[in-house]
């Protein structure tokens, strides 16, 4: 990676499969964890760059909406993409804006580990506008996050084929102020998550991506 970015890399082998886990680390100038899109597109087009995966695995933590039956805890394999606070409305911009995508499919992933599978929705901030909320609403949307769609954006750009696993630590259309509820499960939750990357990773041992 460039000289001086917080990107930290992890790397080893698992079985017969060669894994890079990719942190995009503390900003260096607030020392806070880089969250956000713009993070997640520089890091997944440095990762590419770099290490030239044959699959991504995009796993990490959303909020979820009870309305799509989604609970704390759950795991969920997002089937489409999208950006919620993109707004151009100039014709075709405002489709470009949103950019909506197909995730790669994954239908014996699916259903060899009975996961969970919505519509993954993300943005720059951790609350909700009215206006974020009207085209999450449109787009059916069962996720939301601060980083797929990008990471979606980068590995389509590059053609390199993209799963999502999100694990829920707060109900968006709950009665509960958003930041207090993601602390609180933020542990418990991340529990569920590296147990389901671990059975994800067991399945994808020895499959070639025409088999997932």
């Amino acid at each position: 990676f460039p000289k001086g970015v917080p990107w930290v890399r992890y790397h080893g082998v698992y079985k017969d499969l060669q894994i890079n886990i990719v942190w995009p680390g503390k900003d260096t100038l607030f020392g806070v964890d880089s969250v956000g899109t713009v993070s997640a597109s520089l890091v997944t087009y440095a990762s590419i760059q770099a290490l030239k995966p044959d699959l991504i695995i995009n796993a990490g933590t959303a909020g979820g909406f009870k309305a799509k039956e989604a609970g704390i805890g759950d795991v969920f394999l997002a089937s489409d993409v999208a950006f919620h606070d993109r707004r151009i409305p100039i014709p075709v911009f405002d489709q470009y804006g949103i950019g909506a995508r197909k995730t790669f499919s994954t239908p014996n992933l699916l259903n060899e580990l009975g996961l969970k599978i919505g519509k993954l929705s993300s943005g720059d901030s951790l609350d909700m506008s009215p206006q974020d909320e009207a085209l999450i609403l449109a787009n059916e949307t069962t996720l939301k996050d601060m980083e797929g769609a990008a990471v979606a954006y980068v590995a389509d750009l590059l053609s390199v084929p993209v799963i999502f696993l999100k694990a829920v630590t707060d109900i968006v259309d709950g009665n509960k102020p958003t930041p207090a509820e993601f602390l609180q499960n933020l542990v418990a939750v991340s529990a569920a998550l590296d147990k389901a990357v671990t059975e994800v990773l067991d399945f994808l041992n020895g499959k070639c991506l025409s088999e997932l």
